[in-house]
């Protein structure tokens, strides 16, 4: 089912998570494992990451040898694992980093075939080891690019001029940013990117991790005044660790409200803090709920628990 139907037809907040693939040469045990933790809540739906390789050169007898490594590997393989193993429906995420439009056609002519019928656009984040974003060759800079190519394929239209050519049938979810994209000049120029996705066709909204309820509904609203109608999902991170409090904003370029910072370092131990933690996480989470959201998405980074122990409270 089309995610945006979900979220349409459902007469609750849909519950939503995101994973990431395992490192290469590791199992995907650990996915069904944590799915296995939240199957009981009934996910709508999982993001399965994807992300830029590492280019490296090597030299050996005189010739130097581009070598592409990636961290980690399988998005198409475990959304087909997921879903011929749970029946759950999977969300690649689709990027504009290391790919021309040409290897992007080709990517989607694929999941098409294979029956994918929703994709999380996104830009992507640098290469690993690189500050800077840099299009492939024939690529995009900007995700609203991909987004607008991928809504072209849905009306028949693919990079060649096929007669009769059959159009494809996704569902483009998109990136929010309740504190904007930090690359964004202000705040207001933000939203105006967002707008631009949905009007290239994005169907709906899910948002970075976000602390703040008072941030999203600001976003919300500010996306509204300009036009958004469509669904915003806030993104959710259950906090349970101190050294939370300095790797998810220079991750994820977020900031936490001064109150979750009070209380977590006021607690005594890692018991304390992740207590505390998830109250906050539940708090938040209904909050949101009262204030109509269509959905809550989970940000699992590979820490099922934590998931499992604020979504038991709120679904």
């Amino acid at each position: 089912m089309y995610v945006i139907e979900s979220l349409k037809n459902s007469d609750k907040p849909v519950f939503s998570l995101e994973i990431t693939p395992p490192e290469r040469g590791r199992s995907i045990k650990g996915i069904f494992d944590t799915i296995d933790m939240l199957k009981e809540f009934n996910p709508n739906f999982i993001n399965v990451t994807y992300h830029q390789q590492m280019v490296v050169y090597e030299e050996g007898n005189g010739v130097i040898k581009k070598i592409p490594k990636r961290k980690n590997v399988g998005t198409v393989g475990i959304c087909s694992a997921i879903h011929h193993k749970y029946r759950i429906e999977t969300v690649p995420h689709i990027i504009c980093g290391g790919f021309s439009k040409y290897d992007t056609e080709d990517a989607l002519i694929d999941f098409y075939f294979l029956g994918i019928e929703n994709l999380m656009v996104i830009r992507g984040d640098p290469r690993p080891g690189e500050k800077e974003f840099k299009p492939e060759k024939d690529g995009y800079r900007y995700a609203f690019q991909l987004v607008k190519q991928i809504n072209d394929m849905n009306h028949g239209k693919y990079l060649e001029d096929l007669e009769n050519a059959n159009p494809t049938n996704f569902c483009i979810g998109v990136a929010g940013y309740p504190e904007k994209h930090f690359e964004a000049p202000n705040m207001e120029q933000d939203i105006l990117n967002l707008k631009n996705k949905v009007d290239q066709g994005a169907d709906y909204i899910v948002t970075q991790m976000c602390f703040d309820v008072n941030k999203y509904k600001e976003f919300v609203k500010k996306a509204r005044a300009v036009g958004i109608t469509v669904p915003i999902i806030p993104g959710i991170k259950p906090f349970t660790r101190k050294r939370q409090l300095t790797t998810l904003p220079t991750d994820f370029h977020i900031s936490f409200p001064n109150d979750l910072v009070k209380e977590i370092l006021k607690a005594k131990s890692k018991e304390a803090i992740r207590e505390t933690g998830i109250e906050y996480t539940v708090s938040i989470c209904k909050e949101l709920i009262d204030f109509g959201v269509p959905g809550l998405h989970f940000y699992s980074l590979g820490r099922g628990k934590d998931v499992r122990d604020v979504v038991k409270e709120i679904f």
